[in-house]
């Protein structure tokens, strides 16, 4: 089970927007998993345009993972 303690959820109607979005996701949760050491950060694409941005304790601290569903 993966268990996450903070998701946010990024939704983009243009390719345009995309990386800079996630970017901006990935940038926000870095800033909580450096508090607690624990976490690495999962990048999940649930649909064309709809990712979900989470820390995961199945990803270790330092690294990002991407995945699709």
């Amino acid at each position: 089970m993966n268990t996450t303690t903070e998701v946010l959820e990024v939704k983009v109607d243009t390719a345009r927007h995309l990386e800079e979005r996630l970017n901006d996701a990935v940038r926000n949760l870095q800033d909580v998993a450096v508090r607690t050491r624990k976490h690495g950060i999962l990048v999940t694409r649930l649909n064309p345009g709809h990712y979900t941005v989470s820390l995961s304790d199945k990803v270790p601290f330092g690294i990002t993972r991407e995945q699709s569903r």
